[in-house]
């Protein structure tokens, strides 16, 4: 990584000064962030990060004096060409001509691994890592929580799997429960096989909707407890009737998830654990962790002072198991099958209370990998609504972002032929989807708009396909051979440098998301990138210019469009090559 060599190169200078070990000062230089009012340096050492006395009490003005003091004792070499003392910081400006000779060479031979070969990540110990997100509800609508829940765990996903550590996606199907039992009856009442073969999803949801009407009558509850009942008893007709509800439903899931660009390596389900959880109330009980309400209900104390002012109920009355508890037998027996460092869980914020009562209960039972357990949670969308209305299912979302993108290129000017119009709107109108969700904090509830995120200008996922679409035209129109033996020395003019500064901090965003899980990060990033971009695009034409000069700015798109392609699909995006 280009950053590491510079960062290395200033450590080693400010260690002698400081007489600290170079090691612990890689992590207090951070590339400077790209300004458009000035030229700034390139990196800055952060003082009150070095200082003995960094408490807040040290004025600012300490600070400033410092950096001035310590800027004065250090001398500038073959590396940095200029230190100056800025408020509480030293800036270092690389000599320009390494600038670009470093990063372009560095990003172009590292390819799809520039940025996560970077010594920050040198301490972070390789992980095996359970993530569980999508996990929609068989027969129920696959609300646009579930969308999140899908590209969120992707993100995840991707950006582990990406710093080398081992990752297992797993998707966890709401397939089992009282719903089952209305659902059986339902489609004995309303059902029709071949419906169910051919669009599982829709069909299911449609008997669902209609038995849910029926099921105010007293003699459809008895029969719906009747199914349920005997499905939890093993009886083959039923068995084999919600296998099918099952199986086709996931054979849909797996196409949709494809136009996702995401994939599961297990497809769980709370079926799979209605027995085990038996196990599960068994061992609360051992622990004298169990105990019966007057209702008859089985729950557990999680009370600090043992008062049963906070607790979860972890059996029905009748003995039947509980979400809770079959997320319980879910949790050990992974941990069990994988050995796993930690088990991240992607869901809506509204489940938080039960992620920590979850937790919570396994430390108890002396499960001391809970601490390793981690929900990440995301906010609500609101107005996701399709021309037809509300959204009901996933497909709808996908076919509706596709057929506006379809129709903004077709009225666009500057639209080219493409080979496969409808295979470019899916990416680029997913791109859109992704983008406006990523763009803030996770945590937070945003306001969806379908005219906002399929803008072509301005902070969009449509902006950051174009973006890549017209540096990868460039790159074929002007012959697209590896460069080699390429002066870039020449790249002085200062949207050149822009470029070659905010590649430089790539590394460092990279790690910012690792830390926080925070997609955010990289969005903002890549949004610059392209914006940086588009002003070199203009300024720094290739056409027309004297030939090593030309090369060298090719170069310099060409990486741009590399890290960019990288950044994408981290997030989950598959960038577009005609736009």
């Amino acid at each position: 990584m280009a950053a590491c060599s510079f960062r290395r190169s200033i450590a080693s200078q400010l260690s002698k000064v400081l007489d600290l070990p170079p090691e612990n000062l890689i992590k207090s230089i951070s590339a400077v962030p790209v300004s458009k009012k000035r030229c700034v340096a390139d990196f800055q050492l952060s003082i009150a990060s070095v200082t003995e006395d960094s408490s807040s009490d040290c004025l600012a003005q300490d600070l400033n004096l410092q950096a001035e003091k310590l800027a004065e004792r250090l001398k500038c070499d073959a590396v940095v060409s200029e230190i100056s003392a800025g408020p509480g910081t030293v800036n270092f400006t690389i000599n320009r001509e390494l600038l670009a000779k470093t990063v372009l060479q560095q990003v172009l031979k590292d390819g799809s691994e520039y940025g996560v070969k970077s010594e920050l990540f040198s301490t972070v110990p390789r992980q095996k890592a359970v993530i569980e997100f999508s996990s929609p509800n068989i027969a129920k609508k696959f609300h646009i929580g579930h969308l999140r829940s899908t590209i969120v765990g992707n993100f995840i996903a991707n950006l582990k799997a990406a710093l080398g550590h081992e990752v297992i996606r797993i998707n966890y199907l709401g397939d089992w429960g009282m719903q089952f039992g209305l659902l059986g009856v339902g489609f004995q009442r309303f059902g029709n096989k071949e419906e169910l073969k051919s669009s599982p999803l829709q069909h299911l949801f449609e008997v669902y909707v209609q038995i849910n009407k029926a099921a105010e009558d007293e003699n459809t509850k008895k029969l719906a407890k009747d199914f349920f009942r005997k499905l939890e008893e093993h009886d083959e007709q039923t068995l084999s009737l919600w296998k099918q509800f099952r199986d086709f439903s996931i054979e849909e899931y797996i196409r949709i998830y494809k136009r996702l660009g995401v994939h599961f390596d297990e497809y769980s389900g709370e079926s799979f654990y209605q027995e085990k959880s038996q196990e599960v109330l068994k061992m609360l009980e051992d622990k004298g962790l169990l105990q019966k309400t007057i209702k008859g209900t089985g729950i557990v104390d999680l009370s600090e002072k043992k008062d049963l002012s906070l607790f979860s109920t972890v059996v029905r009355s009748d003995g039947t198991s509980l979400y809770i508890t079959r997320d319980l037998a879910a949790a050990i027996d992974r941990m069990n099958k994988h050995s796993c460092d930690t088990m991240i869980y992607v869901t809506d914020k509204s489940q938080s209370n039960h992620f920590q009562h979850l937790f919570q209960i396994l430390k108890l039972m002396g499960h001391d990998w809970a601490e390793r357990c981690q929900h990440v949670s995301f906010g609500v969308v609101q107005g996701m609504k399709t021309r037809r209305g509300e959204v009901i299912f996933l497909e709808d979302v996908l076919n509706e972002a596709r057929s506006r993108m379809l129709q903004n290129m077709a009225s666009a000017k500057t639209t080219k032929e493409i080979e496969d119009p409808m295979e470019t709107a899916e990416k680029v109108g997913l791109a859109a989807l992704i983008i406006q969700d990523f763009r803030g904090l996770l945590s937070s509830d945003y306001q969806f708009s379908w005219d906002r995120a399929l803008q072509s200008r301005g902070d969009t996922g449509v902006f950051l396909q174009y973006t890549h679409a017209r540096l990868h035209s460039l790159e074929e129109m002007h012959g697209n051979e590896q460069l080699t033996d390429v002066n870039v020395a020449c790249l002085q003019e200062p949207d050149a440098i822009s470029v070659l500064q905010h590649l430089l901090r790539y590394d460092e965003v990279l790690y910012r998301s690792s830390q926080d899980l925070q997609p955010k990060h990289i969005v903002s990033y890549l949004l610059t990138l392209s914006h940086l971009v588009a002003v070199a695009h203009k300024t720094l034409p290739v056409k027309g210019s004297a030939p090593e000069l030309a090369q060298a700015r090719l170069c310099l798109f060409q990486a741009a469009r590399s890290v960019l392609a990288n950044g994408m699909k981290l997030l989950g995006i598959t960038p577009v090559t005609q736009m």
